[in-house]
């Protein structure tokens, strides 16, 4: 049987998604596979399908036990034999699993990262005949990951006891370094790397810059007023601003709740219950919630605050349109955001070199923020996918007459940053800073070369510069190197790399 008909049979599935027909086949040779699907791409078939296809064992490490649960009744209701081993559960519970594991054949076994430390199923795995060892959620491997686990790092010993046995490692979003730190901390052999899915041609990309939070308030409500259908998550960066935020709405809005791991577990697992059943459409959250949820309705993701990197906004971006919908996604980004993001990094015990990664992730955030090119674009080049874009024609850059954009409150004190054309024929931004018709001219001249160098290096243009950055450039006009740490957004790096090109640049574009 091949695997189209496989796919038939088993999942009721007409056709492969984006992406995991390749996986599937490179698992298939017996090949260490990193694989990257977004959120909601299917990832879970990438090793369901081969353990029926092969007929063997296949182990599947999961973060979650209330996701191994979903996973384990979704495919014994498809009659497939599953199982999951976890705390908590009773003697006779697993005695059950290890029976229908030990009559042979298809079989796909779940488990946290703690059992597989356990001496006595170390060497129970010697003796199985397996097809593959899956590590879902593998961006928790990395310690350069946004959501690393030290449980996690200890997964080595898979390939050391059974270096026969393929390593899948699957995760929504990793950039190229934590690929290649899943990898090591893997000890994979030599890995496929297959990168799909960033493109998200039904959700619509918009970032607004807010001076305060009586303005963020604004965009919050008058977003939540243009999607009266629908779920609705709204991510803020702390367990207080959390339960303000949801206080506020609730004061507003219907069937509205909030959650953060500061909740107790029966709490939490209430508003999860509540927000999965329909009860709630709108609720307001820390990163904390939704890994492993999957709710086809989500119209609107807003994120109050700005998240500590790219790699957490897509993801938590990911959790809307999963039906394919039109969704939006709203971003409402501060400099008081990333003070909050600059103290989290601060103060934290990670070690210098780690701490140096999180800074260089939330300059990438910032710039990405402040950029001018499109988001889409952007995002899938960061990412290395292998699907690339000029323009999308679905976010706030390509398409900001969108009737799915979020329309500014116009009041005295929403004074969003945005580029309007004044009677004087000067472009003035909000932030106090205008371009007069020679320094417009330098500033599309210095857009056209940051494209251009982007194009070249295979990079995101806001790795490069962000507009803000090529603002004051056309304005300050520096003419050396040492002029050039005075403009914003230009550190010695970033001199080293691009300075002399900057110059000359601006020397061009100005005679």
């Amino acid at each position: 049987m091949d695997l189209h008909a496989q796919l038939k049979k088993s999942f009721n599935l007409e056709q492969f998604r984006l992406g995991q027909q390749d996986i599937i086949q490179s698992v298939l040779t017996n090949k260490d596979t990193l694989a990257v699907l977004p959120t909601g791409g299917g990832k879970s078939l990438c090793y369901q399908l081969p353990a029926v296809y092969l007929n063997k064992l296949v182990i599947v490490i999961s973060p979650l036990i209330a996701l191994m649960k979903d996973q384990v009744s979704a495919l014994q209701k498809k009659g497939i034999p599953a199982g999951a081993l976890f705390s908590g559960q009773s003697e006779d519970e697993k005695r059950l699993v290890f029976s229908q594991i030990n009559q042979g054949g298809v079989f796909v076994l779940y488990l946290s990262p703690e059992r597989v430390q356990k001496e006595g199923f170390q060497k129970w795995i010697l003796q199985r005949p397996l097809a593959l060892f899956a590590v879902d959620e593998a961006h928790c491997v990395s310690q350069w990951g946004h959501d690393f686990r030290a449980e996690y790092s200890e997964l080595k010993i898979l390939k050391k006891l059974r270096p026969d046995v393929p390593v899948l490692a699957l995760t929504a979003s990793a950039t190229p370094t934590v690929l290649d730190d899943i990898s090591k901390n893997l000890n994979m052999v030599k890995p496929q790397r297959l990168v799909h899915g960033f493109y998200r041609p039904n959700l619509y990309y918009q970032v607004e810059s807010c001076e305060n939070e009586d303005i963020k308030d604004d965009w919050l409500l008058q977003s939540i007023k243009q999607f009266p259908e629908g779920r609705i998550l709204v991510y803020c960066g702390t367990r207080k601003v959390t339960e303000e935020v949801a206080e506020m709405l609730q004061s507003k809005f219907k069937n509205v709740d909030y959650y953060h791991a500061g909740l107790g577990t029966k709490e939490r697992t209430r508003v999860q219950e509540s927000y999965v059943n329909g009860e709630l459409r709108i609720l307001v959250a820390t990163n904390a919630f939704g890994m492993g949820i999957d709710q086809p309705d989500v119209r609107l993701v807003v994120h109050y605050q700005m998240p500590a990197n790219i790699d957490a906004l897509y993801q938590e971006m990911g959790r809307a349109g999963r039906d394919g919908n039109p969704s939006t996604c709203l971003m409402l980004y501060s400099k008081r955001d990333k003070g909050l993001q600059s103290y989290f990094i601060t103060n934290s015990d990670a070690r210098p070199e780690i701490k140096d990664l999180k800074w260089r992730n939330l300059d990438a955030l910032v710039e990405y923020s402040e950029g001018g090119e499109c988001r889409h674009a952007e995002i899938l080049t960061y990412y290395k996918d292998a699907q690339r874009l000029k323009r999308c024609g679905h976010c706030d850059i390509c398409d900001p007459q969108s009737n799915r954009k979020i329309l500014e409150v116009l009041s005295e004190r929403n004074n969003s940053v945005k580029l309007v054309k004044n009677s004087s024929k000067k472009y003035k931004f909000v932030v106090g800073e205008e371009l007069t018709p020679e320094q417009q001219l330098v500033f599309r001249a210095l857009k056209d070369w940051r494209k251009n160098k982007a194009n070249e290096l295979d990079v995101p243009a806001f790795v490069i510069f962000g507009d803000k950055t090529l603002r004051e450039l056309a304005q300050i006009n520096p003419q050396s190197l040492d002029e050039l740490q005075n403009v914003y957004g230009i550190g010695e790096a970033k001199i080293e790399k691009f300075g002399v090109e900057i110059l000359a640049e601006l020397k061009l574009a100005s005679e």
